[in-house]
């Protein structure tokens, strides 16, 4: 192996390791590769798209640093300009951090070809990422991550001037769209804002934390262009900051931990509610406090069951025609809850699932529009929301101005969310969910776990019928493509055999989702127990929920002879 004395014992790991230090450039570390490699989509591009140099791409970063290795997120978008500078590529590069929402935006308010994010989102400090949109305005699906991926290959080494970002920054071919963007961004989302002369005279008060992320001066904008009085900002944790000295992640997910700050100003300042997102701002976490005194950190479906009530709600009030409604559709991720599937029976509207992840949704949502069709709202349950479709993907810079007017509407009311998502669900049906996972770094024993349940009763597709006390009624299989439910056994959603995920539907209402993380060392699931409107003793549902995790715990992940280890408390 080049430039080093030892060996991995891998021969294809020291060929890596050799070629990356081979073609580093950087003094300090060679870190950069990993984003420099990209050089690759550009190549992808241009046999996608004739026009890519009439076009151009945007490019945003948020404020992510790792000083040991001098790279950060403003240094690798300016990497990811000079390479397609170098190729006669125009480049929209903001000049300065931006919420993850702003590049889908761009990427459709311009007509250019792609977009790219530098991010990690919520992910811990030491990382960072790259996300790709295509020119639908959604992110990457097969046939183009592919494409992308086979290009990477064939250009591993990078391009002499793709480290030339200095120069790059000089050429002719770099625009700063973050006027622009700003702008009409804000303008936009202004369609979605109902109650104007509520807001302005709301006497709400609201705790807003960016967690160290970028999302506070956008928010305060968003809170601006609905007319809402300006929420407080948790001064600690306001101002970008990449060793996110407050939090141990960085996660509004990860509920009252991350939110402690937020708790104490809203303490102070007499404030009943604290919204957060997440670092790039494209998540968006609530909490209210309770007549008890205590916090209540909503789930992500609990959120999405009061976003999607109110976002249908503005929208028949805004339309008188009884027909509209059928033109209208709700989307959600499989391992989301099915409340929007509830609400839609009920009101007349067309629901659909999609496969887990806002890729997924932003595509179809891509699709409806086309066909002339009105995407009201999208959600998924890692606190991921799409209010408006000037974004196909989740923003939590919009989302959180919306929730903003609907807890200043239900004040008028005299009404609280928590009062509020109980009425939801006594109209639509109680929808109680459960969500955890185990972690697991041996991959066998992640195989041989689920393999075991496809084998459940000694062949091929025979699965459990049973699990503990409850009976299951039907069976999916997104890794293999089995669908129960289906007249010829075949799973109407996409499949992908690279990862893990089977879901459970129960004779009690309950459905379970078991899945593998495409990131992380997890084998995660989704429970919910789904009654029918007027059944409303909740005791009794969320017993019969936490028994049927139990069940599954025990019968299916086994995590005592499958050495797994369970969510950290």
């Amino acid at each position: 192996m080049e430039n080093s004395s030892t060996t991995t014992g891998d021969a294809d790991l020291d060929q890596a390791i050799s070629l990356w230090l081979q073609y580093d450039k950087n003094p300090k570390t060679a870190s950069m590769v990993r984003e420099l490699v990209k050089d690759g989509a550009v190549e992808a591009l241009k046999e996608s798209f004739e026009n890519l140099k009439e076009r151009g791409v945007v490019i945003g970063y948020d404020a992510r640093a790792h000083p040991p290795s001098g790279g950060n997120s403003k240094r690798f978008a300016s990497l990811a300009a000079a390479v397609f500078i170098s190729r006669g590529v125009p480049v929209h590069l903001f000049s300065d951090i931006v919420p993850t929402p702003f590049v889908p935006f761009t990427v459709s308010h311009l007509g250019l070809c792609a977009g790219i994010m530098v991010t990690a989102s919520h992910n811990p400090k030491q990382d960072n990422g790259y996300k790709v949109y295509w020119e639908n305005g959604a992110q990457i699906v097969s046939p183009h991550d592919k494409g992308i991926s086979k290009a990477i290959e064939k250009n591993l080494e990078p391009w002499p001037k793709s480290w030339d970002a200095e120069e790059a920054l000089k050429s002719p071919l770099l625009k700063d769209p973050y006027q622009d963007v700003h702008t009409q961004y804000f303008k936009a989302i202004q369609k979605h804002c109902h109650h104007r002369d509520i807001n302005k005279s709301s006497e709400v008060k609201i705790v807003h934390t960016s967690v160290h992320g970028v999302g506070h001066t956008f928010v305060q904008s968003a809170f601006k262009a609905f007319d809402l009085h300006p929420p407080y900002a948790v001064e600690e944790q306001k101002d970008p900051d990449p060793e996110f000295p407050t939090v141990k992640y960085p996660n509004p997910e990860e509920g009252k931990g991350v939110l402690t700050l937020s708790f104490a100003l809203a303490e102070r300042e007499g404030a009943t509610v604290v919204l957060a997102n997440d670092p790039d701002a494209d998540r968006l976490a609530m909490a209210e406090k309770q007549e008890s005194g205590q916090w209540r950190v909503f789930s992500g479906n609990e959120l999405g069951a009061l976003l999607g009530w109110w976002m249908f709600r503005c929208w028949k009030q805004q339309n008188s025609d009884a027909d509209a409604v059928k033109n209208i559709y709700m989307l959600s991720s499989t391992v989301s809850s099915k409340i929007l599937r509830a609400i839609a029976v009920k009101e007349g509207f067309h629901f659909e699932e999609t496969l887990t992840g806002f890729k997924w949704m932003g595509n179809r949502a891509r699709d409806l529009l086309d066909k002339g069709k009105s995407v009201v709202f999208a959600f998924e349950e890692a606190i991921g929301y799409m209010c408006s479709p000037c974004v196909l993907d989740k923003d939590g810079v919009s989302a959180a101005a919306i929730a903003g007017e609907m807890i200043s509407y239900l004040a008028t009311k005299n009404v609280g969310l928590s009062q509020q998502l109980t009425t939801v669900y006594e109209q639509y049906g109680y929808h109680i969910s459960k969500n955890s996972y185990f972690i697991c770094h041996d991959q066998d024993v992640i195989r041989s776990l689920f393999e075991r349940l496809r084998k459940y009763g000694g062949q091929k597709d025979s699965y459990p019928t049973e699990c503990g006390r409850f009976s299951i009624s039907a069976v999916r299989d997104l890794t293999t493509g089995y669908d129960s439910n289906q007249p010829d056994k075949k799973a109407v959603l996409p499949t992908s055999s690279s990862s893990q995920m089977i879901t459970f539907s129960f004779s009690n209402g309950g459905v379970a989702t078991m899945r593998t993380s495409g990131t992380e060392p997890k084998i995660k699931y989704y429970t919910e127990l789904c009654a029918a409107p007027g059944n409303s003793d909740v005791t009794h549902l969320k017993k019969e929920l936490d028994d049927l995790v139990d069940a599954i715990v025990e019968n299916f992940f086994e995590p005592q002879k499958n050495k797994l280890q369970p969510k950290p408390e």
